[in-house]
């Protein structure tokens, strides 16, 4: 489903209404090449398979294990590159918030607002992004389950924004493991909204003893064609030319010549199960 707030942002592209939509980019804006680099190559890739993009970038990282690890290069360098994509490739464009107070700046550079999963249950936060009158992309905490964010739809709706997205990334198993429950894909969707699926985060493995989150993105393909195959709207996908460089979840990002062709085979399995 591509509801019509979405069709509003993604009025400058050529694309099959059937398909699924992509975000994807990389984790965190580490300079204006790579950016710019990403979102190149994701959007030709997409403007050929007719799957409408949406950029992703975190401006800033706030949740990471580590106190020393890269958070960013300042929020309004990263807010305007992110802006920057958006004007350069007429694409909508993403990035996490963590706190109340910033969601009306932050809405001024990007088109949705993405809630953490850590946060899905900030009052104040959702609350917040609301009112900005963005759509809010809200990923589902790892330790709930589909049907407990109902509630978090609830609080945006009642702030008076119809404009919801929810995003499946993964259930704590354990310490330092996660695993996908497809039944939260169509139970999400009960809640009316289009449902995301995060292959990438939901490859995690979090709370390593070195203080940098481990992955296991050679599973990426099995989730995005199970995430297709169940009746996700969307898929959510971080991608990064060089992941063992990168300054922020490299272990779980996809390598970026890899995209193509894992994107070939999901139109494909799409057209299979519509």
């Amino acid at each position: 489903m591509i509801p019509s707030y979405l069709k509003d942002l993604l009025k400058h592209q050529s694309y099959n209404p059937d398909n699924f939509f992509l975000i994807a980019g990389p984790c965190v804006v580490e300079n204006e090449a790579l950016v710019m680099e990403v979102a190149d190559k994701v959007y030709s890739i997409c403007k050929r398979l007719e799957i409408p993009y949406i950029f992703k970038a975190s401006y800033r990282k706030a949740n990471r294990t580590s106190g020393s690890s890269f958070t960013g290069l300042g929020d309004n360098i990263g807010l305007d590159l992110i802006k920057k994509i958006g004007t350069t490739f007429h694409l909508p464009t993403t990035s996490d918030v963590h706190a109340h107070d910033e969601c009306a700046e932050a809405a001024s550079f990007v088109d949705i607002l993405q809630i953490p999963a850590f946060l899905c249950r900030q009052t104040d936060l959702l609350v917040a992004a609301a009112q900005t009158n963005k759509v809010v992309n809200v990923k589902k905490g790892q330790f709930i389950s589909g049907e407990a964010m109902k509630f978090a739809v609830d609080k945006i709706r009642k702030a008076g924004n119809e404009k919801i997205m929810l995003t499946e990334r993964g259930t704590t198993f354990g310490y330092q493991d996660l695993v996908v429950d497809y039944r939260n894909i169509p139970i999400m969707q009960a809640h009316k909204v289009p449902v995301i699926m995060d292959c990438t985060h939901a490859l995690q493995q979090p709370n390593q003893s070195s203080g940098v989150t481990g992955g296991n993105p050679q599973m990426i393909e099995t989730i995005a064609k199970a995430a297709i195959a169940t009746g996700a709207d969307g898929l959510f996908i971080e991608t990064h030319p060089n992941p063992a460089v990168a300054l922020s979840d490299g272990a779980n990002m996809l390598q970026l010549n890899l995209l193509e062709n894992l994107l070939e085979k999901l139109v494909k399995l799409r057209k299979a199960v519509i």
